[in-house]
């Protein structure tokens, strides 16, 4: 297929480049920064960096939104597609509902949608990810659109689902849980060591097995160690009296703690 990025972005700069190793065609890149859509298009076979979102003329069939969900709108708003163009976003948090009722807004023709989401964690600049284990959800709002997004699924991942709007929701929210939470307590316990002049690395064996562990078990929650886990009051409180001067993360610590005792005593 050949192909517009609308956003040269965390996911952009990762399946841009998939897709052409699959054998897609990456015309042109957007961006609101035209710098990083020619960072982006330098990593493409001949992509074209471009600034204006009337793409009236431009020969794509499919228009890929990867855009921060909170720029869907705004873009929306100001893009012109092709006559027969497909119009999809990346988006894990946003229902495809709310992209047709955008096009049927802001759309003088028809215009078909979808959604393309690859539930992973993305950053713009790193290394290359490989898309052969990251799943890719897919829906779209006519089985012909379904069945295109399907096999370019497949051609670049062994890993795609059908996955509504409400499943993929609950799937964002899950992985907003396991991913972000995650890391933003890996951040903490650096702030943590850094104060105390401690190297945050003592650490990362630690946080490896924690994850391999995770992974590796039938359920999480079956290789929950720790205070609350043992329900020891003595050390939770120890370690809300270090927090004292931290009082987000001491609240952090109460919240996250009493929900693994809870569940401890299920």
């Amino acid at each position: 297929m050949t192909i517009t990025f609308i956003g040269a972005g965390n996911v952009a700069w990762h399946l841009a480049p998939a897709l052409e190793n699959a054998g897609h065609h990456v015309l042109s890149v957007y961006s609101r920064q035209l710098t990083h859509a020619r960072q982006l298009a330098t990593m493409l076979y001949d992509a074209r960096p471009i600034s204006d979102l009337n793409l009236a003329e431009n020969p794509s069939q499919l228009f890929i939104l990867a855009v921060p969900d909170n720029a869907i709108d705004e873009v929306c708003a100001r893009i012109v597609l092709p006559e027969g163009a497909t119009l999809v976003h990346t988006s894990g948090g946003q229902p495809l509902e709310r992209l047709q009722q955008l096009v049927g807004i802001y759309s003088d023709i028809p215009v078909k949608t979808g959604v393309f989401y690859p539930l992973q964690t993305f950053t713009r600049g790193r290394a290359l990810l490989d898309f052969e284990q990251i799943p890719l959800c897919i829906e779209a709002d006519n089985d012909e659109t379904e069945g295109q997004l399907v096999t370019m699924g497949q051609e670049i991942s062994t890993i795609v689902y059908l996955v509504d709007s409400a499943e993929r929701r609950a799937l964002h929210v899950a992985a907003v849980l396991a991913c972000n939470f995650t890391n933003h307590f890996m951040a903490l316990a650096k702030d943590i060591t850094d104060a105390e002049d401690l190297e945050f690395d003592l650490l990362k064996p630690l946080i490896r097995e924690t994850i391999r562990k995770a992974l590796d078990a039938e359920h999480p929650a079956d290789v929950q160690t720790g205070p609350a886990r043992r329900h020891d009051t003595q050390v939770m409180q120890n370690h809300l009296a270090y927090l004292r001067t931290r009082p987000v993360v001491a609240r952090l610590y109460g919240v996250v703690s009493e929900s693994i005792s809870e569940r401890a005593k299920a």
